[in-house]
């Protein structure tokens, strides 16, 4: 068997691995390993093919781990990007003695809270955050 076979099977595998885990990593582990296979291809020895797969498999996962997106910041219930109801706007008619408030909004019902600092006063209002099953809102 020749030194490109053995380094694609371990491209194949690593990519296996990678589809049942998830892991993102090991797919730029295996572009690392797929270098290696082309070292062999084009003639080069089994040190200068372990030190191109080392540098490109090692160059990938530092460039994917310095390049990737971040984790949003706050919690999901107020990232527009997780809950799409976040910047969203509803209709307070009217606000009850608990500081609570009942609106249409999608179709259903819902209970929402002001935000802290917000007054509770009547009229259009943006969705904040979603807090369980209530919203919570702040005055436009």
């Amino acid at each position: 068997m020749t030194d490109s076979t053995i380094w694609w099977l371990l491209t194949g595998a690593a990519v296996a691995v990678e589809l049942l885990t998830g892991t993102f990593y090991l797919l730029m582990l295996a572009v690392g390993l797929a270098a290696g296979a082309l070292a062999a291809h084009a003639g080069a020895g089994p040190s200068v093919q372990l030190i191109v797969a080392a540098v490109v498999g090692g160059g990938a996962v530092a460039a994917w781990h310095l390049l990737r997106p971040k984790q949003p910041d706050g919690p999901a219930g107020a990232n527009r990007d997780v809950n799409l109801d976040v910047g969203e706007t509803v209709t307070v008619d009217a606000w009850n003695s608990d500081g609570t408030a009942s609106v249409k909004y999608r179709g259903a019902n819902w209970t929402v809270v002001a935000a802290p600092g917000a007054g509770n006063e009547t009229g259009l209002h943006r969705v904040r955050q979603v807090v369980g099953s209530r919203l919570l809102v702040e005055k436009i």
